[in-house]
């Protein structure tokens, strides 16, 4: 059923893995690959399949993702996943918010897309020292890490897809 957490590796579609990733391309090759053993199964074709993205499908799986600090709108899973990994950055004093605003914006026009952190777990602090530290990346250290970074929160997304 639609919105429900699945209980195996067995049922995942496309639809289901859109909710991780919202790259096409990922979610059709991961699917393509099922069903899946167990859930390191499905973590490691993701990975796999991670890995061999043009950068067009990362920058379509970055278009689904909020600012940090904005909230995502919407009922559906993702967007609950999304405000539920950005809490911390949520809660943030005014003077962080300002800085994570005016981080993000700088982060923007010099790469051209969101600031993408797996932030589940971090204080705001740590959200925002590591968008300082990324904006001292070239391109090609910044999409290394933003590959890095898709890879966290997909990986911890699947888990939750599967109900682990």
């Amino acid at each position: 059923m639609p919105g429900d957490l699945l209980t195996t590796t067995d049922g995942v579609d496309t639809a289901d893995l859109l909710s991780c990733c919202a790259s096409r391309r990922w979610a059709e090759q991961v699917a393509a690959r099922g069903p899946f053993a167990d859930l390191d199964d499905l973590v490691a074709a993701s990975a796999e399949v991670l890995a061999g993205l043009d950068w067009s499908d990362v920058l379509e799986a970055l278009a689904a993702h909020p600012r940090i600090g904005d909230r995502a709108g919407g009922a559906d899973r993702e967007s609950g996943w999304s405000r539920q990994e950005q809490s911390a950055a949520a809660t943030a004093d005014d003077r962080i918010r300002a800085d994570l605003v005016e981080g993000n914006r700088v982060y923007e026009e010099r790469f051209g897309h969101v600031f993408l952190v797996c932030a589940t777990g971090l204080p705001a602090e740590a959200v925002l020292a590591a968008l300082r530290h990324r904006l001292t990346n070239d391109e090609t250290g910044e999409r290394r890490a933003v590959r890095g970074e898709l890879a966290k929160i997909v990986e911890l997304r699947l888990g939750k897809l599967v109900g682990r």
